[in-house]
C-alpha cells in the first residue's frame, strides 16, 4: 500500500462531470460505508472529517452486513494495526467531545480562525467552512489560547501553546460560557470601533456559546 499526501497546491477536477454534477452526497455515503466496515472505533472520524451529525447523518449508507463478513472471513487486522503498521504518520483525535463551529446564541455568529490562518481569531457570520469547523492539510491545529495580558484571544499551534505552558485550557458546557481554566476570563464578543463585532477575552458577563456538534457519548462507549 502506498499513501500519497494530498496536493497542497491545487486539486485538478474535469470541468463538466457528466455522469453527476455533484459528487459530494456520493462520496459521502461510499466514505462512511467504508468507515462502517473497515475503521471500528474510528469510524467517528469520517463523521468529523466531513462536519456530519455522528447520529443521523442524514446519509444512508445501506447495508454493509456483507462486507463486514468478507471481512471476518479473510480474517483482517483491525484498524488500529493499520494506525500501528501502516500509515503512522496520521495521528487520531482521541477524547473529542465536540466539533463543528463555536457559535453564539444570539446573534448568528461563529468564532473563525480569519482571512489568515495562526493570526487572531474574529466573529463572522456562519458559514460552517473550514476556517470554522477544522484544519487542512495546509496548517497546523491551532488551539485558543488567553495570554493573559490584553483582551485579545490568539492562536497558537497546539504543541508550541503546550510547550511554552500557555493559558489553552478552558471550561465549558453546551450553552454556556467560555471560562480560561487558569486566567478565569471569558471568551467573550464585544462591539469594536470599526462597527463590528470581535471576539475579546475579558471578566465573565455571563455570554453563552454552543459548538456545533457533541458527541460525548462516543468516549463513553470507548471507557
Amino acid at each position: 500500500i502506498e499513501i500519497i499526501p494530498c496536493s497542497k497546491i491545487a486539486h485538478i477536477e474535469r470541468y463538466h462531470k457528466p455522469y453527476l454534477p455533484d459528487l459530494s452526497d456520493m462520496m459521502k455515503r461510499n466514505t462512511l460505508r467504508v468507515a462502517e466496515v473497515w475503521m471500528d472505533e474510528y469510524k467517528h472520524s469520517i463523521n468529523i472529517a466531513w462536519n456530519l451529525p455522528v447520529e443521523n447523518p442524514g446519509i444512508d449508507i445501506g447495508d454493509v452486513s456483507e462486507r463486514k463478513k468478507l471481512r471476518e472471513k479473510l480474517k483482517c487486522k483491525p484498524f488500529q494495526w493499520f494506525l500501528d503498521h501502516v500509515y503512522t504518520s496520521l495521528k487520531p483525535i482521541h477524547n473529542l467531545v465536540g466539533y463543528g463551529a463555536v457559535s453564539k446564541e444570539n446573534p448568528d455568529l461563529c468564532v473563525d480562525q480569519g482571512p489568515k490562518p495562526g493570526h487572531t481569531p474574529i466573529m463572522y457570520s456562519c458559514h460552517f467552512y473550514s476556517p470554522q469547523v477544522g484544519y487542512s492539510v495546509l496548517f497546523y491545529d491551532s488551539c485558543l489560547v488567553d495570554l493573559g495580558s490584553g483582551n485579545l484571544p490568539v492562536l497558537f499551534e497546539c504543541k508550541v501553546a503546550q510547550e511554552k505552558k500557555f493559558h489553552m485550557l478552558w471550561d465549558f458546557k453546551q450553552g454556556g460560557r467560555i471560562q480560561n481554566k487558569q486566567t478565569k476570563r471569558c471568551l467573550e464578543v464585544a462591539w469594536g470601533q470599526d462597527g463590528h463585532f470581535k471576539l475579546i477575552v475579558d471578566q465573565c458577563s455571563g455570554q453563552s456559546w454552543k459548538i456545533q456538534h457533541v458527541i460525548d457519548h462516543i468516549s463513553a462507549q470507548k471507557n
